[in-house]
């Protein structure tokens, strides 16, 4: 596969996530109407249809733009470096971060892409470290960056925000790194490494060549 269409079916799957999420929006603003309470409202029958819809909702246009552009790169990165095992990734991170959140979430309607977010950061930046990609770590590095509150967001100091949902998709996206710790992009290989098979760090001979060959 060339690296154009590794680039075009990689952006798919994202650029699909988006269009929903902003469909919904639309869809919810044009008919003046709420979805927050198909949101997850933790530990009650009512808040469970919200594990396969609170990543779609999001209280306002704001809030929709914040969750939109780190979403997309984060996931963009994941279809990209783990083409392999890229949608179940994503859908374990989407329905798993889901039903923890219904488990130890404050009682309140937990909506917004935030849970995908922190826990598609977590498990690039985790499995990054594990299989020593740099370009996986900086990605989610800065995410972390553009994406200020990435890390107070998993502390309780504002309550309108859901850290719950947030600590949810980081423990779940770790879980994964580690449970999928042997799948993803090759492990980049230190200079000694490289060196050792190359022969105790010597040159490597090219074959003799003729007087005839060309340059």
């Amino acid at each position: 596969m060339d690296e154009k269409t590794r680039i075009r079916n990689s952006l798919f799957f994202p650029i699909v996530f988006l269009v929903v999420i902003w469909m919904v929006k639309f869809f919810e603003v044009s008919m003046e109407i709420s979805f927050i309470h198909s949101g997850v409202l933790p530990r009650t029958p009512e808040g469970l249809k919200g594990i396969l819809l609170y990543p779609l909702i999001h209280s306002d246009w704001k809030h929709l733009l914040d969750n939109s552009i780190p979403v997309f790169l984060l996931s963009f990165a994941l279809f990209y470096f783990y083409r392999g095992i890229s949608y179940r990734i994503f859908f374990m991170i989407y329905l798993f971060s889901g039903i923890l959140l219904w488990i130890i979430g404050r009682e309140a309607y937990h909506i917004g892409a935030s849970g995908i977010i922190y826990g598609l950061a977590a498990f690039l930046f985790l499995s990054g470290v594990i299989r020593r990609v740099r370009h996986l770590m900086a990605i989610s590095l800065l995410v972390v960056f553009l994406y200020g509150s990435l890390v107070w967001g998993l502390l309780p100091f504002d309550y309108q925000v859901s850290w719950e949902g947030h600590l949810s998709g980081v423990l779940t996206g770790f879980a994964l790194a580690i449970l999928y710790r042997d799948q993803g992009p090759e492990r980049e290989k230190p200079s000694w490494e490289i060196e050792e098979e190359n022969g105790s760090g010597e040159e490597v001979p090219f074959p003799e060549e003729s007087k005839d060959s060309p340059v």
